[in-house]
C-alpha cells in the first residue's frame, strides 16, 4: 500500500519520497488531511531549507570491517538529489527528522568545517590516513554551489598534503577540478563517481535532483583527462531494475576513463524499505513484486540483512552470479582490481609565514 502523502496542499517537484513518515525516534505520528474545504490556489511547490551547525569535531571514526578507511568526513547532512534508494535516509532520524521528504529538503550545511578539520590536523596526537568524503550524504550536492564547503575543505587537506578519498555523483566536482589535479601529482586524492543506470529516465524518476547519467560520464572524462584515479561504482545495483545494465554501465564508463570499479547491491536499511517500496507501487508497479522478490532472495528472505562481508553484496546463487558477471566484464575491460594507495609519508604542517625555507 502506497505511504500516505504529507500534506494535501503540497506539491511535490523532482523529489525522490513521496511521504514524510516521522523517524523512528518519534513517540507521535503526525498525518496531514483535508478538512473539505480544497482550494487549488492554496497548493503550494516544497521546497528545500537549509540550516547551519557549527561543530566542534568533522572528523568522524569508523569501524566497519567491511570499509576501506577508517574516518570520513561529511560537510552536509540530509542530500537533495533525492534518491530513493540512499542508505543515508535514517540518519536524518536522529535529528528528530523524516528520512523520507525531510531528508531531501531540510538539510544541514556545516560552513565551518574547513577551519575546524585544519584544528585537529593541528593536534599534536592526529595520525595521517586517508579520510573519506561523500560515503553518507554527497559533498557536492546542489547546495555546494552556495556553500562552498567541500572547497574550503579540499584547500585544507591540499595544504596539509593528507589524503583523500572522495564519492560523488555531483557533477560539481569538475569546479575543483584546479585542486583535484594538483593533488593527484602527489598521490593524494582518488575519486569515486557513483553510476546507477544509462537510462535518462530512470535516472530522473530514482535520483531526481542527482546529474544525468551523461554528465556523470562526461565527470569521469575531465577527472581523469586531468590525472585524476577514478573508480566508477555501479551503486546501488537495483536487481531487476538496473542489473542487466550492469555490463554496459562499465563499458561506458571505462571508454569514459575510469580504471578502476566496483559494485553494491542495494541496501535498504530500516526507513529505506518502506519508502523505497513505495517508490516503486508508484514508478514500476508491474515490475515491483519481480524486484523485491530478487532482492529477497540475495538477503536471505529479507528486505535487508546487515552482516558484514554480505551486505554488499547479498548471498545465494544469483548475488554469485552477480559477482561473476562483475568480475568477467571488469576483467575483459581492463579495469585495476584497486586504485594505487594514497600517500601519507607527505602530511606536514603547511608553511607559516616568517618559516625559513629548507635548502633540500
Amino acid at each position: 500500500m502506497p505511504l500516505p502523502p504529507p500534506d494535501p496542499f503540497l506539491r511535490l517537484k523532482a523529489r525522490g519520497a513521496a511521504s514524510n513518515a516521522s523517524g523512528r525516534y518519534e513517540p507521535h505520528a503526525r498525518e496531514r488531511v483535508s478538512d473539505g474545504w480544497d482550494m487549488p490556489e492554496e497548493e503550494r511547490l516544497l521546497m528545500t531549507e537549509v540550516s547551519e551547525e557549527r561543530p566542534r569535531s568533522v572528523i568522524n571514526h569508523v569501524a566497519s570491517p567491511d570499509l576501506p578507511f577508517d574516518r570520513s568526513l561529511n560537510p552536509y547532512r540530509g542530500c537533495e538529489h533525492g534518491c530513493i534508494y540512499c542508505f543515508a535516509r535514517p540518519t536524518h532520524a536522529w535529528l528528530g527528522l523524516s528520512p523520507g521528504l525531510d531528508f531531501e529538503t531540510r538539510l544541514v550545511a556545516r560552513p565551518d568545517a574547513a577551519a575546524v578539520l585544519a584544528r585537529e590536523l593541528a593536534r599534536k596526537s592526529y595520525r595521517p590516513a586517508p579520510l573519506a568524503i561523500g560515503t553518507n550524504t554527497d559533498p557536492y550536492q546542489p547546495i555546494e554551489q552556495r556553500y562552498r564547503i567541500m572547497r574550503g575543505v579540499l584547500q585544507v587537506l591540499s595544504d596539509w598534503n593528507h589524503p583523500v578519498a572522495i564519492v560523488t555523483k555531483g557533477a560539481l566536482i569538475g569546479r575543483d577540478l584546479d585542486l583535484l589535479a594538483d593533488m593527484a601529482h602527489r598521490g593524494l586524492v582518488q575519486v569515486g563517481i557513483s553510476v546507477t543506470t544509462l537510462d535518462a529516465g530512470l535516472s530522473r524518476r530514482l535520483e531526481p535532483r542527482a546529474p544525468a547519467p551523461e554528465r556523470r560520464l562526461a565527470t569521469i572524462r575531465a577527472l581523469s583527462e586531468a590525472g585524476v584515479p577514478v573508480r566508477v561504482m555501479v551503486a546501488p545495483l537495483i536487481p531487476v531494475l538496473t542489473e542487466p545494465e550492469l555490463e554496459r554501465i562499465l563499458a561506458a564508463a571505462r571508454a569514459a576513463g575510469a580504471s578502476a570499479a566496483s559494485y553494491i547491491l542495494l541496501r535498504l536499511p530500516l526507513e529505506v524499505a518502506p519508502l523505497f517500496r513505495d517508490w516503486l507501487a508508484r514508478h514500476e508497479p508491474q515490475r515491483a513484486a519481480h524486484v523485491m522478490k530478487r532482492l529477497r532472495d540475495m538477503r536471505g528472505g529479507k528486505d535487508y540483512d546487515a552482516d558484514w562481508g554480505t551486505r554488499m553484496t547479498g548471498e545465494g546463487d544469483h548475488a554469485r552470479l552477480i559477482t561473476q558477471r562483475f568480475s568477467l566484464a571488469a576483467r575483459r575491460l581492463g579495469f585495476v582490481r584497486r586504485l594505487a594507495p594514497l600517500d601519507v609519508a607527505r602530511f606536514a604542517p603547511p608553511p607559516r609565514a616568517g618559516d625559513q625555507l629548507s635548502l633540500f
